[in-house]
């Protein structure tokens, strides 16, 4: 092959890779619509007809449900907000545990702290990525009142195995699917297997309105305290009649009828979206299959993985180089991509001094759970050494474009030995 760009040879793919726009004609028309409307919110939050939103945010709802086989869906104007309605709806106050998986984005395991409780993190398997259930059982104790698992990059959690656990024990299953929209466990939608699940409409999802986000339950009580937490519910739990009142000082968590426009019009997009990156993951997968230290990304039985990041793992021993020269020279052949993901969340300052609340600790200062280095040693070790990521949404990768990222990769892998004399081996380390 030829030399590596990296040393000063042609790269692979020229230039960068085209960005992926999932907006078009219908979502501007849309947008148009409501515009014309003169009515770009129809939320009010007091009790009556439009506590609950306007006509598109309603159909928005509808229509998600309809697609995801849920009884209830509350849309929301990001997934953070939903994660946070989720914490609390489930009752959760100070000195509860949550127990949350250290690779994530950040919002799932603070939420939590919005209500005095106390994130405890769980290690995770190390080839999907996502919480181990024997790592959950340890960390269960008789102060934990949920446990949050993160369908990773678009795969599935052991979402079954979870909710029995959780059953058992009187405790709820929330999911953030905010990656997952269309992957499933045997048979069943993630995000629809937990007590609560959250899905993400952030601009760089496989769908999205800008910002916005949905929650989804079969549980009436749940979808209730949703709504009230979503808009305002301390000025309405009177005339509904609700006795218990527990985390109902309300958000305005509201989505806008120009958010719920542009959703509608992705979400009849979302079987053409989706498994465009199901089939490039697919293609890199086949790639670098057989290239010894190597791993592509695991589907495990009864799984649908829908590819948020193609994420593979890198033995550095194996292959004879390090993982960040290796990335190094992938990004100069032109494959876009990064080690890690990202570092275990408990090593956030927020986790570090135990502050997150007011000065004094808070509420931190009512346990003793650690965030001590060690504390999850597949999740650090993945970040560390052996995780390689590529963000599948980002780009429009064609089947040209899709071979080039092979070619790339097996390129590379292919002067390792050229690699290794140029940084520090894994070998010599």
């Amino acid at each position: 092959m030829k030399k590596l760009a990296l040393l000063g040879g042609p790269p692979v793919i020229e230039g960068l890779l085209p960005a992926y726009c999932s907006v078009g004609p219908e979502e501007v028309e849309a947008v148009a619509d409501v515009a014309r409307s003169g009515c770009l919110s129809s939320f009010y939050g007091s009790w009556g007809d439009q506590f609950l939103g306007g006509a598109k945010v309603k159909a928005f709802e509808n229509a998600w449900a309809e697609k995801f086989n849920v009884k209830h869906v509350i849309s929301v104007n990001s997934a953070t907000s939903g994660l946070i309605a989720a914490m609390g709806a489930v009752g959760l106050g100070p000195g509860d545990e949550v127990i949350v998986p250290p690779f994530t984005m950040s919002a799932t395991v603070v939420s939590p702290l919005f209500y005095g409780a106390i994130p405890v993190f769980a290690d995770i398997e190390p080839d999907t990525f996502c919480l181990d259930v024997k790592s959950v059982e340890r960390a269960l104790s008789p102060r934990t009142k949920a446990i949050c698992a993160v369908n990773l990059f678009g795969h599935p959690a052991p979402l079954h195995e979870l909710r029995r656990l959780a059953d058992g024990r009187g405790t709820a299953l929330i999911e953030d699917n905010a990656q997952g929209p269309l992957a499933m466990e045997n048979g069943r939608y993630a995000g629809t297997i937990g007590h609560l699940g959250v899905f993400s409409l952030n601009y760089h999802k496989h769908i999205h309105t800008g910002e916005g986000g949905m929650c989804v339950t079969e549980d009436d009580r749940l979808a209730v305290r949703l709504q009230l937490i979503r808009n305002h519910g301390e000025n309405v739990v009177e005339p509904l009649g609700i006795e218990d009142i527990t985390n109902l000082i309300g958000f305005n968590f509201r989505m806008t009828e120009l958010s719920a426009a542009v959703g509608l019009s992705q979400l009849r997009k979302i079987d053409r979206h989706v498994p465009r990156r199901e089939k490039l993951a697919e293609t890199l997968s086949r790639g670098i299959a057989g290239l010894p230290g190597l791993t592509p990304p695991k589907v495990r039985d009864g799984c649908r993985h829908v590819y948020y990041v193609w994420a593979f793992r890198f033995d550095e021993h194996t292959v004879g180089c390090s993982r960040e020269v290796f990335i190094r020279a992938l990004n100069a052949e032109g494959f876009p991509c990064w080690g890690g993901y990202l570092r275990p969340l408990y090593f956030l300052p927020v986790f570090q001094k135990r502050i997150a609340v007011g000065s004094k600790g808070f509420p931190f200062n009512q346990s003793e759970v650690s965030y001590e280095k060690g504390l999850c040693p597949v999740a650090e070790r993945l970040w560390e050494k052996e995780l390689i990521c590529f963000e599948t949404c980002a780009y429009d990768i064609d089947d040209v474009r899709a071979a080039k990222l092979v070619e790339a990769v097996r390129k590379v892998y292919s002067h390792r030995s050229v690699l290794a004399e140029h940084a520090p081996s894994a070998s010599s380390s």
